[in-house]
């Protein structure tokens, strides 16, 4: 198979990851930037041009895209759909799990463990929203946040106070959750491919910090989940439509709740913390939904 991965550098660990496990099962790589991608929006013929020239026997197409330009990356990626190749990762899933509010709802709504979050508009409403999750201490999210960017921990009501009309005063979207004191500054990503969680590791922030993320300086080891995490870790990426997904779930007294669900996880702290070939399994997971879908295609034609 010619497999396109969508990547907007070549050089990054995930990138060079599915490059080289692409290679080793006999396949052809092509890394191509996403955003230099241009598209002829035709219902008798969708084609997608990259560097003055059409992106032709494509057979499949591995999305990494970053929130950041969700958007754009979405539209490439629905454009493949249309011209009827495989994405390992769905336009539909990437667009839900880039919407963090919208995410948490479809979540929710099928019965999900989340923390208590609040989410408004105006500042007269900031007594009541504090007190509706629980008081302070709590945390306050930038909906356009990443990597634990845009993230603060209020640990009174008058930070909290503070802290909310400023993003509001800039007309930032955010969100208001409880602090789950009880994680201690540690989260579970749960690597999810198909129907199964294939790796998992805790992370852990660095003393004074209680963003867990490894960009803040946080570690990761292995980890071993339970079977309500693995069961919740799961459900949730089906409930977004994502066939590859990573988790992030705090251990609350309560049971597992889940923080974000990520349509691009990155592969270097989950391969270091647990030694597993994730990029491997990813593409292995390709392969089989590809000879599915050439399956399904035969019988469709012989009907």
């Amino acid at each position: 198979m010619k497999i396109a991965i969508l990547s907007r550098n070549k050089k990054l660990y995930s990138t060079q990851r599915l490059i080289e496990a692409v290679k080793i099962r006999g396949h052809q790589p092509v890394v191509v930037d996403f955003l230099r991608c241009y598209m002829n929006i035709a219902s008798h013929k969708p084609t997608i041009h990259f560097h003055g020239k059409e992106l032709s026997n494509i057979d499949a197409v591995i999305p990494r895209i970053g929130s950041s330009v969700s958007f754009y990356g979405a539209a490439v990626v629905r454009q493949f759909e249309m011209m009827g190749i495989l994405s390992l990762v769905k336009s539909v899933g990437i667009t839900r799990a880039q919407d963090k509010l919208h995410s948490l709802q479809m979540l929710s709504c099928k019965g999900i463990g989340l923390p208590i979050t609040g989410f408004a508009n105006r500042p007269d409403e900031i007594e009541d929203l504090i007190r509706m999750v629980g008081g302070a201490p709590l945390v306050i999210k930038l909906l356009s946040g990443t990597q634990g960017i845009g993230v603060v921990l209020a640990e009174t009501k008058q930070a909290a106070s503070s802290v909310i009309e400023a993003f509001m005063g800039l007309k930032a979207n955010i969100l208001v959750q409880e602090y789950i004191k009880e994680a201690k500054g540690a989260d579970i990503r749960c690597f999810v491919i198909g129907n199964k969680v294939v790796a998992a590791m805790e992370r852990k922030a660095k003393s004074g910090e209680f963003r867990s993320n490894l960009h803040r300086g946080g570690s990761s080891r292995l980890i071993k989940i339970t079977p309500e995490e693995r069961s919740t870790a799961i459900r949730s990426a089906k409930i977004l439509g994502l066939s590859v997904a990573g988790v992030d779930i705090l251990r609350a007294n309560h049971g597992p709740v889940v923080m974000e669900v990520n349509s691009s996880p990155g592969l270097e702290g989950i391969e270091k913390a647990t030694g597993k070939d994730v990029a491997g399994m990813i593409i292995d997971f390709l392969e089989k939904t590809a000879e599915l879908k050439g399956k399904k295609t035969v019988r469709e034609n012989t009907s």
